[in-house]
């Protein structure tokens, strides 16, 4: 089969195309024909070096989300079949023409969807959820901040919270406000030219908003803290900007009850992505479709070009996900 490979860290010129051999088939996988793959930013820090030269389970290929179709099926698999159509995210692997996924991860393709769009949803709708919902207990009629709600993760959780029933506060540049108002964002924060928190402020009258979900890290850490309403939740998903000099305010934690959690999907066992997947889907999956949730597709490349892709991402530039074809 193609896949993507690389022989040394580096820029996104080391990937290339080339030949290896196919998955091989255990009791609890599906082979699958890949039609196309999700890019994430865990693809950027395998490709420099951040992981050294992993394993993750399923393959050293890089690559955690794919769409497809079945293959192959495990002896221990009773809920997939030849020809179904399947999205999920996998241990490596996914930028190849064959992938092999945990059948406890995988979730059918909702009718209406394309391979493409399918192989935006697992990796961030999952994470949205699992931060979000899970561990950030939002609740209908609560008001949410979510930090770079044009991103994959921050678009899929402005969605995902507005289904909810929350009030839902982005941060964007100005650009994506109106993308991230169509996604559901009832208030939009120019982040360039804004402070966030005397916005949040002037919003809420001054209480705070009740969850936070932040990928930045230090230079927002002590304004999240105090952004955030009596018994609020910050969710710490991400460190773009950095961990140097993260303040913490702390007569403000402490007299206003508030809760800071922390989570890297990547680190977990499989028995708790399991559980993350399977949370989701009961939740959620029905609700993708017209009218319902959606991805957003920022780009298509063709997996030659994963470099290409890999590079768009790593410039900022783009608005939802970039997905990759076979």
């Amino acid at each position: 089969m193609k896949a993507i490979t690389f022989d040394k860290f580096g820029a996104s010129d080391v990937l290339t195309l080339g030949d290896m051999p196919e998955p091989v088939l255990r009791p609890d996988d599906l082979i699958v024909r890949t039609h196309a793959a999700g890019v994430n930013r865990a693809d950027l820090t395998h490709r420099r070096g951040g992981y050294g030269w992993p394993d993750f389970g399923d393959s050293t290929i890089m690559g955690l989300e794919i769409a497809g179709e079945v293959i192959a099926v495990g002896a221990n698999v009773k809920d997939f079949k030849f020809g179904d159509r399947v999205m999920g995210i996998v241990g490596g692997g996914a930028y190849a023409e064959v992938s092999r996924i945990d059948h406890r991860m995988a979730m059918p393709i909702p009718a209406g969807l394309d391979y493409i769009q399918a192989a935006a949803i697992t990796e961030v709708f999952v994470t949205a959820h699992e931060a979000l919902l899970h561990l950030g207990r939002l609740e209908k009629g609560e008001t949410v901040l979510i930090h770079a709600g044009a991103g994959g993760v921050g678009g899929a959780a402005v969605q995902l919270a507005r289904a909810a029933g929350a009030t839902v506060i982005t941060t964007a540049q100005a650009s994506a406000h109106d993308l991230v108002r169509r996604m559901g964002a009832h208030h939009a924060i120019d982040y360039e030219h804004e402070d966030f928190a005397q916005v949040v402020a002037k919003l809420t009258d001054n209480r705070g908003v009740d969850v936070i979900l932040d990928f930045i890290g230090a230079p927002y850490f002590e304004r999240n803290v105090n952004a955030l309403n009596f018994g609020g939740r910050l969710v710490q998903i991400g460190i773009m900007g950095g961990i140097e000099n993260a303040k913490i305010p702390l007569d403000r934690l402490l007299y206003r009850h508030l809760h800071i959690i922390g989570t890297v999907m990547k680190s977990r066992s499989q028995e708790v992505k399991h559980a993350m997947s399977r949370r989701f889907k009961e939740r959620w999956l029905s609700q993708f479709g017209k009218d319902g949730l959606t991805p957003v597709i920022d780009s298509v490349f063709p997996l030659a070009q994963a470099g290409a892709a890999q590079q768009r991402m790593e410039d900022g530039l783009n608005v939802g996900k970039i997905v990759l074809t076979m």
